[in-house]
């Protein structure tokens, strides 16, 4: 079924401003804004930094570890809901009515009431996001920077560095190890949750991006308040979305794009990278992981010739800014470390021997899903202080996580899209040119042009309406100034866009967010000030060489510009003033 008109003019302009909600409905965004950021000069520029040196020569971890480091070295984890302001739950519903039922949405989406399973309900998940604070209609955007948004908030007060929310730093991240880290496409998969997105990375056993970290399969077994953070969204939420280099599949939608069997290696290897057998290791890692636990376990071993007992939790604290484990072949020495006054002679009152268990672990292979097996382990957790039956179900989810990814099931796999073809060995200008040459054959690729917002490129019409309808916070930091003042401020800002080239233009919310623009940069952030003081005044900003000229009604406003456009008038679209929530 091909798209209509509006809904081609819709995407296209959702995949400049890139909101949580614009990627959920539109899904080839997410890898729209993967291509746009192998486009950038900016990602391939890190090539040359000499903290990679020799980097081609090691292992794809290796690579991809270091790969990591920098991003840990560069970017903050962002989720600061104010910084592209708000929209009403009543405008977002309207504006996508014609694609996604509002049922489907409120359960697929934290702006509009998605809470999870009873993991979300039990930490209040909008309280835990930050989203309590607004109530009513109200709802704060949640967008997606592009590489360059991500650097320019160094500009800002209290960052110093860049930033990115989660879905900015999974598609960094996908970018970047295919640039620097040389991993191929085909290996990264991009998977969304209704409150997280992270990249499963085919390499080894495997490896998850987890916001700027990154977990590989023992990682996610080993206990640690960490692991225990990157097992969250797929221990206790659906996948609604994998993206790949082949196309997309999405939990809402019949039609999926990407390969059948891409897809198939994909679930097979990621539900590897979630199961593990039980063993002594294991079941101490377990432990570690649930510390309520704790208290029901002691520790026994010898210290000049005599058993000694200590409290499980209390052995497990003295890893903290150690180095030893109490689960690995460094555990002598940790044990070395414990204070004589934490050492009992005679056992702990009311407290399993943890050393008995690891035995009887040790000596048969344990399948926690086999009934038999499942027996044997209730007889060892049985005790007043523990329900077995609770335990061995926390076991069986620390031991193996079914992901819930879209079914296939369900799914019609259409296939027809002309391949990315794109390869490691490749450089910049010839990827440009290859995605330039299949933009119209695969939406992946014709996405990534408006995500780059290289204008030379692309119709101005999905920017300006994106500039207008959803930047409101120009417009409502600057309700209090008159239109001289508005206009001096926006003068008065560094000459400096913060997109590299001759055609990228900032948002408006980027120029003032960052406080710098090109002159055409800032007749467009004029405009949506503008617009919403004078709804109806014809408006337009005229491309010229060297200047960028604002008509609004009866004003004119004149802005140079070192951006090479053509010559061109571009018509401002309606708008609307963005809602106050403390009206």
């Amino acid at each position: 079924m091909t798209p209509s008109h509006n809904a081609r003019f819709e995407e296209r302009s959702s995949a400049v401003t890139l909101s949580d909600m614009e990627v959920f409905i539109f899904p080839k965004l997410i890898y729209g804004l993967v291509l746009a950021n192998i486009m950038s000069p900016r990602i391939w520029r890190w090539r040359d930094d000499p903290w990679f040196d020799g980097l081609a020569r090691a292992k794809p971890y290796r690579r991809i570890t270091r790969l990591k480091q920098f991003i840990m070295d560069h970017y903050l984890f962002n989720l600061d809901l104010d910084t592209w302001g708000l929209t009403t739950k009543e405008r977002e519903l309207a504006r996508f009515r014609d694609f996604v039922d509002p049922g489907t949405l409120a359960a697929s989406n934290a702006l509009f009431g998605y809470e999870g399973d009873k993991y979300y309900f039990d930490i209040d998940i909008r309280t835990h996001f930050g989203l309590d604070k607004y109530e009513g209609n109200v709802i704060p955007y949640w967008k997606t920077e592009t590489v360059e948004a991500m650097d320019a908030f160094r500009h800002r007060p209290g960052y110093g560095m860049g930033a990115g929310e989660c879905v900015s730093l999974s598609t960094l991240y996908a970018a970047a190890l295919f640039i620097v880290a040389r991993i191929p496409l085909e290996d990264i998969y991009l998977m969304a949750t209704p409150l997280h997105s992270q990249n499963f990375i085919d390499v080894d056993d495997g490896v998850l991006t987890n916001n700027r970290r990154l977990v590989t399969r023992n990682m996610w077994f080993n206990g640690t308040p960490l692991s225990a953070q990157a097992r969250r969204a797929l221990e206790n939420e659906r996948v609604t979305l994998v993206a790949h280099t082949t196309g997309c599949v999405h939990t809402i939608y019949e039609e999926a794009t990407i390969d059948r069997q891409a897809y198939a290696r994909f679930g097979a290897r990621l539900r590897d990278f979630l199961s593990t057998p039980l063993n002594a290791e294991i079941l101490g890692n377990f432990l570690r992981h649930h510390r309520d636990l704790q208290r029901c376990f002691q520790f026994r071993f010898e210290r000049h010739g005599m058993p000694h007992y200590v409290a499980m939790e209390s052995l497990f604290a003295y890893e903290h800014g150690s180095s030893y484990r109490v689960t690995d072949g460094t555990r002598d020495r940790l044990l070395h470390e414990v204070e004589g006054e934490e050492l009992m002679h005679d056992p702990l009152a009311g407290r399993i021997v943890f050393n008995d268990l690891e035995a009887f672990a040790s000596q048969r292979s344990l399948d926690i899903n086999d009934a038999e097996h499942a027996e044997a382990l209730a007889e060892h957790f049985s005790h007043d202080c523990l329900d077995a039956c609770e335990v061995l179900r926390r076991l069986r989810t620390f031991c193996h996580v079914e992901p819930r990814l879209p079914d296939p099931a369900a799914k019609r796999f259409a296939g027809g899209n002309t391949p990315l073809e794109i390869g490691a060995d490749m450089d910049r200008e010839t990827i440009c040119d290859r995605l330039e040459s299949i933009r119209d054959a695969n939406g992946m690729a014709g996405m990534s042009f408006y995500a780059y917002r290289d204008l030379r490129k692309t119709e101005a019409g999905p920017f300006l309406a994106a500039a207008v309808q959803r930047n409101p916070v120009s417009v409502l930091g600057s309700r209090d100034m008159d239109a001289n003042a508005v206009r001096d401020r926006v003068r008065a800002l560094p000459e400096e866009s913060i997109y590299d080239g001759p055609g990228r233009l900032a948002q408006p919310d980027e120029v003032w967010n960052f406080g710098r623009g090109d002159g055409a940069e800032k007749a467009v952030l004029l405009a949506n000030i503008l617009r919403s003081r004078l709804p109806d005044a014809e408006m337009t900003v005229e491309i010229e060489k060297g200047r960028a000229v604002l008509r609004a009604g009866a004003e004119t406003h004149a802005f140079q510009t070192s951006k090479e456009l053509a010559p061109q008038q571009w018509a401002i679209p309606a708008g609307n003033t963005a809602p106050d929530p403390h009206a």
